[in-house]
């Protein structure tokens, strides 16, 4: 028993000398901690203590224990919560869909307040809104309100902030807690947080904000827009700088930066490590610290040689020539850099965590953008060296095509906004993911008008859908004598003959009532007599009579044989995107005037094909007449010969492509007159890039009296306004012409399929 209990003496003795010899260090350790207990908890993280935390970069680099500490989780839910008082808000909580059952989808824009100016931005919005179809003047009819106060800028320190905002928006009896409200706002928060505070309450209207936080975004109710700048165009804007469908060479830089380098406060610590990844070589990333007023006393040992080697690159140029671009956070979630990347087909590789991609509700950023992690910046250069050249080439397409769909100007930008809050009015009838990112983009899709792909002109080739193969003959009657004209009955006579046509539709625009039933020929087709308003735009009205893709749009002195007809419509259905048809003309751009000219000389270059005698697809009905906005339609009413040019110019901004002409018998002659040549247009200089025709050398065509004259300075106009009112040139010119095979050949007529069109 007393060996047994000196063996437990001994164990136990030593196991407290192997305590002591080994834990003792520990232990001292955890005593001298336990004493610094309540000041590790006020201090920690000590970013520059080296004893408690291992550094892996410079000091330097590293926050400062002076600098402004960020917010908590818990503060910025705070801050959030008194930022969005309905934080929960969705469309079916905190929208009256009521509203918007009447009159449909009508925006109005409050009236300005007496003294309080609004910046130049702001103002570039009010007016888009103003230019969209669906702007109101009556409060009663509107389904969304916008503010006429400037909230763009809400940077308490900025000078275009307006104070009371609050006071000012609840004394209007249209407020209604910001129900059914649309707010613009660029900048938010201020140094050195930056918290996104609007310092008002927005109750329960929809926010439409750049650099969108995803904690503070609400999905489904607000909208991420861009961050652009002050001399962002209101219309028509630059182009980008890869051309549709061509191939870029390969660039000199693989992935480039150049940009300021914030020393201190938030935004700082990607800027700042943004020089670990430069090689000088494929990699170029250029930061510079001369920037701020007190920059040299926050200076570090980098400062000097960073701005040296600053200065030895051009923006512009590293932009042109480098496959990736990095577009990393600035002291908010985006900056311009995200626009000037997707104009210069440089892909943007993002990095800015937690930012709400402009329109990501219907853009697909994946398919334009490498969005990367800012606590992985070192692993960018191997993740872009790994895409394949295939990927790269449609990643640099889809930045071009989604800059000219919804960023190059204030307009795009604005309509793109309203677009997906009116589609989240009616869901059953909005616009799929896949309209918002093919062309032409989402904005020229009209849900209206239909849902399926195969109803559309743009999706046969990429779907395996293909037009219908009867088409629709709609002639436009204007004869004042109330009776049919010898042209008309010849015309209907040769239209019906083909196997293709499956109607006849004459638009009767006359003041007298068309001829009773049995004046009219029969046909072995239907006929249909439509009574028209007397307005020129009736035209291109979409009405349910015509069921067919295909519309053959005539005049009624237009001149055509059956073959000619036949022929142009198999032409069509090759290109049923486009205007395909015989009498052409084309604009120029006068160097002289410094103005778009307007000749119908028959020259080589063509960008117009007169509806008198042409083929389109019946969706640009619906969309000359819901797309445009009034003001458009009116001046085509209010000008004899505009109609045409106008939907020349809209199929050519839809499309970016020209008409089509095919073989024509003999040239078109107008019922007035021969068209003649004018060198006046439209006011200005043709966009940067752009390619125009140039003037043609030959003399004018004389105008035969004054009706002529009369109707050539109307088109002129007309080609004036519309350059003006896009904000750009969009008719494209060409030299093709389309002819049968064997045609003029010195072969057989057995052998030709349209021998009488060389009659």
């Amino acid at each position: 028993m007393q060996t047994r209990k000196k063996y437990i003496f001994l164990t136990f003795l030593a196991s407290w000398l192997l305590l002591f010899l080994f834990g003792g260090d520990q232990l001292r350790r955890f005593s001298f901690f336990a004493g610094r207990k309540a000041e590790a908890r006020r201090n920690w993280p000590r970013w520059t203590d080296r004893t408690l935390l291992k550094s892996f970069v410079d000091s330097e680099e590293l926050p400062r224990d002076g600098d402004p500490s960020p917010l908590s989780p818990r503060q910025r839910r705070a801050a959030r919560l008194s930022l969005y008082g309905s934080s929960r808000c969705r469309m079916e909580t905190c929208f009256d869909f009521s509203r918007c059952e009447e009159h449909g989808f009508k925006v109005f824009t409050y009236p300005q307040e007496r003294g309080q100016p609004v910046s130049e931005t702001y103002g570039k919005i009010l007016s888009s809104l103003e230019r969209s179809r669906y702007h109101t003047a009556d409060p009663e009819e509107a389904c969304l309100f916008i503010l006429g106060i400037d909230t763009l800028d809400r940077d308490h320190l900025s000078g275009q902030y307006v104070r009371n905002v609050d006071e000012k928006i609840r004394s209007s009896p249209l407020w209604n807690g910001g129900r059914n409200h649309l707010i613009f706002n660029l900048y938010s928060g201020t140094w050195p947080d930056y918290a996104g505070e609007l310092g008002f309450d927005i109750g329960q209207a929809i926010l439409a904000k750049a650099s969108f936080d995803t904690r503070s975004f609400r999905p489904g109710f607000d909208v991420s827009i861009p961050l652009f700048p002050k001399d962002h165009p209101q219309r028509g804007g630059d182009k980008g700088w890869l051309y549709q469908d061509s191939v870029p060479p390969k660039k000199k830089y693989l992935l480039v930066f150049k940009g300021k380098r914030y020393l201190t406060g938030i935004g700082s610590g990607t800027r700042n490590a943004l020089h670990h990844i430069h090689n000088g070589k494929d990699i170029i990333s250029l930061t510079t610290c001369k920037h701020g007023k007190d920059w040299e006393k926050h200076k570090d040992t980098r400062c000097d040689k960073d701005n040296i080697d600053y200065e030895r690159f051009d923006y512009r140029e590293l932009l042109h020539n480098s496959t990736f671009c990095i577009v990393p956070r600035g002291r908010r979630l985006g900056s311009f850099r995200f626009l000037e990347a997707l104009q210069a087909a440089c892909i943007p590789v993002l990095l800015s965590d937690g930012w709400e991609l402009p329109f990501a509700e219907a853009i697909d950023w994946g398919k334009a953008a490498v969005v990367g992690s800012e606590r992985l910046l070192l692993q960018i250069p191997s993740a872009v060296r790994c895409i394949h050249p295939e990927r790269v080439l449609a990643f640099q397409q889809q930045t071009q095509f989604l800059w000219d769909a919804y960023f190059s100007s204030v307009d795009k930008i604005v309509h793109t906004t309203l677009e997906i809050i009116k589609d989240r009015l009616s869901p059953h009838r909005s616009r799929s993911r896949f309209l918002w990112n093919a062309l032409p983009g989402g904005l020229l899709v009209l849900p209206d008008f239909s849902t399926h792909l195969g109803d559309f002109p743009f999706y046969y080739l990429r779907h395996g859908y293909s037009p219908s193969k009867k088409f629709t003959a709609f002639i436009r009657a204007v004869s004042q004598a109330g009776s049919l004209s010898q042209p008309i009955l010849r015309l209907i006579q040769a239209v019906s003959g083909s196997q293709n046509c499956a109607q006849i539709v004459v638009l009767w625009s006359c003041q007298k009532p068309p001829p009773p039933s049995g004046k009219w020929p029969q046909t072995t087709v239907p006929l249909t007599i439509i009574q028209g308003r007397g307005q020129l735009s009736d035209r291109f009205f979409p009405f349910e009579a015509i069921q067919t893709d295909a519309v053959l749009s005539l005049d009624e002195d237009s001149s055509l044989s059956t073959s000619e007809v036949d022929f142009a419509f198999s032409v069509w259905r090759s290109f049923p995107e486009r205007i395909v048809g015989f009498p052409t003309q084309s604009h120029f751009w006068d160097p002289e005037q410094r103005r778009w000219g307007y000749t119908s000389r028959w020259t080589n270059e063509l960008s117009i094909v007169l509806t008198a005698a042409a083929f389109y697809h019946r969706y640009y009905h619906s969309l000359f007449t819901e797309y445009l906005p009034a003001g458009l339609r009116e001046l085509v009413d209010g000008l004899a010969a505009c109609e045409d040019i106008l939907m020349n110019v809209l199929v050519a901004a839809v499309t970016k492509l020209p008409p089509i002409k095919v073989t024509q018998r003999k040239q078109h002659k107008e019922g007035v007159a021969q068209r003649a040549e004018c060198r006046d247009g439209a006011a200005g200089t043709p966009p940067p890039g752009q390619r125009s025709p140039s003037a043609p050398h030959s003399a004018p065509a004389k105008v035969k009296g004054t009706a002529g004259s009369q109707r050539l300075s109307q088109r002129q106009d007309c080609l004036d306004q519309l350059a003006h009112w896009f904000g750009y040139m969009p008719l494209v010119s060409s030299q093709l012409r389309l002819d049968p095979v064997l045609f003029k050949d010195q072969v057989s007529v057995l052998r030709k399929k349209y021998p009488s069109l060389e009659k």
